[in-house]
């Protein structure tokens, strides 16, 4: 059935005036979705069924996404089903009825309590509180920094393996900010895998309302509405709870979603607002080399917006940072060169590009789930013109071009799930466009999508 009248046509816009989405069939659609399962397809059974050589060298035992077969139940289950049912039922309605704020609020907190009851479904310890304790996270270099301006000196003399204080694999991988956090959250009493988990937890949870944010900012409150109840049932919240990356990926959509509101503004308001977000997306790249590429997102904000005037103020935000970390003793370029050279230390030797190239993909669309397939495959029917007219696709695109940019780098083999969440977070913008009266359907597919991923395979994060 053709979907031949919009629901913005028919309805109107909440907002600046944005060229609405041709019609497109639901079978198109369909064969969006279909491409994305063929992909996932694939990946998954080239080494498990046509080459099982090629199993020992991915170093994945659950092709494409790092985790292993294993089905099971935990206390979260019930309230995953519950809570996945009650978004489907009502979050649609409520999108569209709520205030703004009140969208936002109730947006973060239901992914807050879906997030929470995932982890659960792997258990309290091995699902919460143990996750960023084990012997390659954070939490274990904790107790050995004594002295926090130490660290920041000493830390690239560490990143490389093969000597006695070498840094654990993900302190190793990452710039100094992603420890100082976590010792920072241990001075102030807390400490420990719980606390962390729910700092993961809860900022990761509220790049939700980032995304709300950005998308309102840029002028079409309805998009942003009809996107809430994807990012609610956002499958990528598998991996929010618990991984680091979580809250790595909230700080980059607030960056994001400040240069937003700075590209909005005017006056000492736009500057401010530009400062703050420099400010946040300089503190990203010293949590994750790779939120370097955030940028590019942060750029599809000011084309869309037509307006570089935040750009500067942003600018000057993210140097603060950068000559903080410099002036106590850590430059980044120092850093990534250091951090190239340790990651060809380790399996990522061995993890051959010709798999893990496109395979990555394919463990991003598990994360996205089939109506981001959708969307992004609607975003391409569009006329180009239209495409580049449109404040949210450019946001879509933004994030798909990060995403390529850091497949092409090849500094990503395997474990895209968790760590392109950041740019994945943007391509969610895509499910605007899929026509209100199918929403349910699509919802339920993501649901079951989250919790196959959850119930049948153990994720490492």
């Amino acid at each position: 059935m053709a979907d031949t009248v919009t629901e913005d046509e028919r309805e109107g816009h909440n907002g600046a005036d944005v060229a609405a989405p041709p019609p497109v069939r639901l079978r198109r659609d369909i064969v969006s979705v279909c491409i994305a399962v063929l992909l996932v397809s694939v990946a998954a059974l080239v080494p498990l069924v046509f080459d099982r050589t090629l199993l020992a060298r991915i170093f994945a035992e659950a092709p494409p996404l790092f985790a292993h077969w294993l089905p099971h139940t935990g206390p979260g289950t019930v309230p995953a089903i519950v809570i996945a049912v009650l978004a489907v039922v009502a979050m649609p309605a409520l999108a569209l009825r709520l205030s703004f704020v009140g969208l936002c609020v109730v947006t973060w907190a239901w992914a807050l309590a879906w997030t929470v009851s995932l982890a659960l479904i792997d258990g309290p310890q091995r699902g919460y509180a143990g996750r960023l304790e084990r012997p390659d996270e954070y939490l274990s270099e904790v107790p050995g920094v004594a002295s926090i301006p130490t660290m920041l000196r000493e830390f690239a003399d560490r990143i490389v393996d093969g000597q006695p204080d070498s840094w654990t694999t993900h302190v190793s991988g990452h710039p100094p900010g992603a420890l100082l956090s976590f010792v920072v959250l241990d001075r102030i009493g807390l400490g420990g895998g719980a606390w962390a988990g729910t700092w993961c937890i809860v900022t990761g949870t509220s790049a939700a309302v980032a995304v709300l944010i950005a998308v309102r900012r840029l002028g079409d409150e309805r998009w942003a509405r009809r996107c809430a109840p994807f990012l609610v049932l956002f499958p990528g919240w598998v991996w929010v709870g618990v991984s680091a990356d979580g809250y790595f990926m909230a700080v980059a959509a607030w960056g994001v979603a400040l240069i937003a509101v700075a590209a909005t503004e005017r006056g000492r308001r736009r500057a401010l607002w530009a400062t703050v977000a420099g400010v946040l997306l300089g503190f990203g790249i010293f949590l994750s080399y790779g939120l370097i590429l955030v940028g590019v997102v942060a750029l599809a904000v000011l084309l869309a917006a037509r307006t570089a005037r935040p750009l500067p103020w942003a600018c000057a935000g993210a140097l603060i940072v950068v000559v903080a970390f410099w002036a106590s003793g850590f430059w980044w370029l120092d850093g990534y060169h250091l951090v190239v050279e340790r990651y060809y230390q380790g399996i990522a030797s061995d993890r051959p590009f010709a798999y893990w190239g496109w395979a990555n993909l394919a463990a991003t669309l598990c994360v996205l789930g089939p109506a981001a397939a959708a969307g992004v495959g609607r975003a391409f029917r569009w006329p180009p013109r239209r495409m580049w007219h449109s404040a949210p696709t450019v946001l879509l695109l933004g994030g798909l071009a990060a995403i390529v940019i850091a497949d092409l780098s090849a500094l990503s083999k395997a474990e895209t799930e968790r760590i392109w969440l950041p740019f994945s977070l943007w391509v969610m913008v895509g499910t605007g466009l899929l026509p209100i009266r199918h929403q349910r359907i699509w919802l339920v597919l993501q649901a079951t999508l989250t919790l196959l991923v959850n119930h049948l395979l153990l994720t490492y994060w």
